[in-house]
């Protein structure tokens, strides 16, 4: 079983080519920060580059304009305006609004509209298994944070003898439960893949009713099937067999 993953890597664009490169070239697993670019600039890919876009930099600046919110923040001061922050305990700027802090419901945090990951399995005609996962991160997120994406078993898991899976979602949330890694292991204690898919959905949901995410689940067969919670979530699917793409749509 191989394994490469990138994180928290600036100025390359191809995150899931680096990824690989670390898989390819490496005896490690992940890279991280600034290591992680000079790897994958110094195995050839381009950079660095400047990977802002004018639409991002407009989300950044209506953001900041409205006081840095929402934000990942919990438990801290000040609570309506954008830093620095300190616990709750201690004073800080602007804290005279609210001292006392601000739960904030993750669905205003995390949705289809506010994240961009990709995750896709293939099999191929050896049989054998691979899964990879790219993503930006979620918006507005903490300097520094790592979500799913890069953790092998949360975001996505592949193992020949049994099939695939990848996630989406609520990365912070979801990497708590490595479900990728439990929808694989049901599998291969012989649950098909839409019970095994469920059942690590449920077990996410049993702790966390206001998350956000999906998995799916696709046996070494080619038997796929997907599950979610907090919204209605859509797959594709292509095999050999077909003409076009096709498109699956989970119901919660």
């Amino acid at each position: 079983m191989e394994v490469g993953a990138v994180a928290a890597m600036r100025y390359v664009k191809d995150g899931i080519k680096a990824a690989r490169l670390v898989m390819q070239h490496t005896k490690h697993t992940m890279l991280v920060g600034d290591r992680a670019s000079a790897f994958a600039i110094s195995m050839g890919l381009p950079g660095p580059s400047n990977l802002s876009s004018s639409e991002s930099i407009d989300k950044w600046t209506r953001w900041k304009e409205n006081h840095c919110q929402p934000n990942f923040w919990k438990n801290v001061v000040p609570v309506y305006c954008c830093g620095p922050y300190q616990p709750k305990d201690n004073k800080g700027i602007c804290s005279e609004t609210n001292s006392m802090g601000i739960v904030e419901s993750r669905r205003s945090l995390v949705g289809p509209h506010n994240h961009d990951t990709i995750s896709m399995a293939v099999i191929d005609k050896m049989g054998h298994v691979a899964v990879g996962t790219s993503t930006n991160g979620a918006t507005f997120k903490i300097p520094g944070r790592v979500g799913d994406g890069p953790i092998a078993g949360s975001s996505a898991y592949a193992d020949d003898e049994v099939g695939a899976c990848g996630a989406t979602g609520d990365g912070d949330i979801m990497m708590r439960f490595l479900p990728c890694y439990q929808v694989v292991e049901s599998m291969r204690q012989g649950l098909e893949p839409k019970l095994a898919a469920k059942d690590a959905i449920k077990r996410i949901a049993r702790k966390f009713p206001d998350f956000m995410g999906a998995v799916v689940a696709i046996d070494r067969n080619g038997v796929h099937a997907g599950a979610c919670h907090g919204w209605t979530f859509q797959y594709s699917v292509r095999s050999a067999d077909m003409d076009d793409v096709k498109v699956f749509t989970v119901l919660p």
